[in-house]
């Protein structure tokens, strides 16, 4: 049964049609992707699912019982809160939820066969459960370190910049675990280390999801359904980005050969019409053998993963090789440049050349300086100490706040300023509406100010008109934020066309592995690593390092606690009583008969699943049988390992 329908709904905006008679359903569990040229109806239809926007035709049917939140482009926030009293007062409900489900607790020790007390405990539990909300000051503390919000918890969230507040927006909804979340460019304004917080969070919850986002990879690794908006009506996609390129492929080939045979059918009837023709594995030592195991691996494992690590180091040694062609021209020579703010290093004794025809990707955590470093390039600000010398060369820069276009010019006398309506685009003598239409601009566009038109259709427009300047080097500020799909191919097609060097700054990992040969990688010291590998590549190697890392800490903490564990046994061992080695000797007949029973009783609770009053005690007995076998599982591992301390 799905959460949300919609049925033969369609929507358009004065004599624009987006939507047209469009069938969507969204069930539980699903995670579905909209992709689509801008313009096309994404946002539409994710209001339409939400119930913001009333449908011109059709029907929209939702679950009342269930929650729907939607991480809107400009978050509203209440008067003075901080940044951690924003992201708690979305959590309200499951705090509630939580006091009730202590109360109810207490309610049961007194009056355990109160029926609708038990009933109104276990669905508080399974409530809490649903949302995963049992320890929400441990999720808030690790949301705030994870979206880079920490430092500022304790400021008026007001205070923040716009991307700022977004990632606010995002952690608060994101705790809340809703039944249905609605995402609109979500990965906006985070780093690589956000967004992969983010990925690993939505696919470790039970979260239903409908987004829209740019980042091919994240789409790739949440989606398990894409559903492309292709003129007004609705394509669908079982999978990842890289299953849509493969299916959209498929359907290509489809309609092409359908296209084919109706071709050579239209041929045939004509030449007959021509010719005059016509009309024709047990628990319990499950566990103990873990336990064993993992005094085995506790001396061998550190040197294994040790082993792994220097493994994984040489690995990267290897694709960090600096550039042996000094043949090719030098156009930076940067020699030892340091640069700080406030007395905090963002840049520190860094030297590099970049040569002819390179592209290189500056990545790296928010606010860490990789900003700051283009501008050095271009000269819009010196280094504190150190050098750069460069050729000479002209440079086409794209920045962030689009800075080279002038809103109150149009678009077609911000192509043609000296008039006329053709342009120079890398050697090709164009018309100025073709040059458009390859970013995904109307004709009758070509008057509008730049100052009414969107984000987005202003980053293509800086973009457009950055390929028209005759330029040896581009230095290009997060070139893919608000675009689409669609304008991002086109931006890496003109990329690779482009005969100079390439240096830019972005968070979007499929662009990257795309376009670069090289990247810059900034550490939060203030150092700059280069590496020749693939950017996924480095961070799937930085992942395992990190877990590396991390297990080597758990084995060691483990290996301390079993120690302690041990010496504490042989402190206070006592002989087994004839009680103690009775249960010794029974309780694995007694835990085998339960797991026999238990498995029997899942059985019958599948077969009895009409049956609501069967169901119900079957379900009674069956909690009772688990409970009982984790108690004597733990009996019996106690007593194993006290038999163990006598012994040694």
């Amino acid at each position: 049964m799905a959460l949300v329908d919609l049925f033969e709904a369609s929507k358009q905006y004065d004599t624009t049609p987006l939507l047209h008679q469009v069938d969507f359903h969204l069930h539980e569990g699903d995670r579905v992707a909209i992709i689509g040229k801008n313009g096309c109806g994404k946002s539409t239809l994710m209001k339409m699912v939400h119930g913001t926007l009333t449908l011109d035709h059709g029907k929209r049917v939702a679950d009342t019982n269930i929650q729907i939140e939607m991480l809107s482009q400009i978050p509203r926030f209440d008067g003075q809160l901080t940044v951690r009293e924003a992201i708690e007062s979305e959590l309200s409900e499951l705090k509630a939820a939580q006091t009730r489900y202590q109360t109810l607790t207490a309610q049961l020790a007194d009056d355990f066969t109160n029926e609708a007390l038990k009933t109104a405990h276990e669905q508080t539990s399974n409530f809490l459960d649903h949302h995963n909300a049992w320890s929400l000051d441990n999720r808030v503390e690790q949301a705030l370190v994870a979206f880079r919000l920490k430092h500022y918890e304790n400021k008026p969230v007001q205070q923040l910049s716009g991307g700022e507040q977004r990632r606010v927006a995002l952690a608060g909804l994101i705790l809340k675990s809703p039944d249905v979340l609605i995402l609109d460019e979500p990965t906006n304004h985070l780093d690589v280390q956000m967004v992969q917080f983010l990925e690993e969070t939505i696919l470790n919850g039970r979260y239903t999801i409908l987004f829209v986002s740019h980042d091919r990879y994240f789409i790739d690794n949440i989606a398990t359904q894409i559903v492309e908006i292709e003129n007004q009506k609705l394509v669908y996609y079982k999978g990842g980005y890289r299953d849509f390129l493969a299916s959209k492929e498929q359907r290509i080939a489809t309609l092409e050969k359908q296209q084919h045979n109706l071709s050579r059918l239209y041929q045939n009837e004509l030449s007959w019409l021509n010719r005059g023709v016509k009309a024709r594995t047990k628990r319990n030592m499950g566990r103990v053998k873990r336990v064993n195991e993992l005094k085995q691996q506790v001396n061998q494992n550190p040197n294994a993963l040790k082993r792994m690590r220097s493994e994984l180091m040489r690995e990267k040694a290897h694709f960090s090789d600096s550039d042996k062609n000094h043949s090719k021209k030098i156009f930076f020579d940067v020699y030892n440049i340091n640069y700080a703010i406030d007395g905090r290093p963002l840049i520190r004794q860094f030297k590099t050349k970049i040569l002819a025809k390179q592209r290189i990707a500056i990545v790296g955590p928010n606010g860490a300086g990789k900003s700051t470093l283009l501008k050095l390039l271009t000269g819009k600000i010196q280094p504190d100490s150190g050098t750069i010398k460069r050729a000479e060369f002209n440079i086409g820069y794209f920045d962030q706040q689009r800075e080279a276009l002038d809103e109150n010019k149009d678009l077609i006398s911000t192509f043609c300023p000296g008039g006329g309506d053709r342009i120079e685009v890398q050697g090709k003598n164009m018309h100025v509406y073709g040059y458009l239409k390859l970013f995904n601009f109307p004709q009758e566009d070509l008057t509008k100010r730049i100052g009414m038109l969107s984000g987005g259709e202003r980053s293509r427009v800086a973009l457009a008109l950055l390929f028209t300047k005759k330029v040896d080097c581009l230095i290009m500020d997060e070139p893919t934020n608000d675009l689409d799909i669609q304008t991002i191919n086109i931006l890496e097609e003109k990329l690779n066309a482009f005969d100079g060097v390439v240096i830019f700054v972005s968070h979007d990992r499929y662009f990257v592995d795309k376009i670069a040969q090289k990247l810059f990688i900034f550490n939060t010291d203030g150092s700059i690593e280069e590496s020749y590998q693939k950017y996924s590549e480095y961070l799937d190697i930085e992942q395992t390092l990190k877990e590396i890392g991390e297990a080597e800490s758990e084995i060691k903490h483990a290996k301390t606690s079993m120690e302690n564990t041990d010496s504490r046994s042989k402190t206070t061992a006592q002989k087994l009583t004839f009680k103690d080695k009775h249960a010794l000797d029974n309780l694995p007949h007694e835990i085998d008969q339960l797991v026999e029973k238990i498995a029997i009783l899942n059985q019958s609770i599948n077969e009895n699943a009409s049956d609501a009053e069967q169901l119900q005690a079957l379900t009674t007995t069956l909690a009772e049988c688990q409970q009982s076998l984790t108690d004597k599982e733990e009996q019996y591992l106690a007593l194993l390992e006290r038999a163990e301390a006598l012994q040694s």
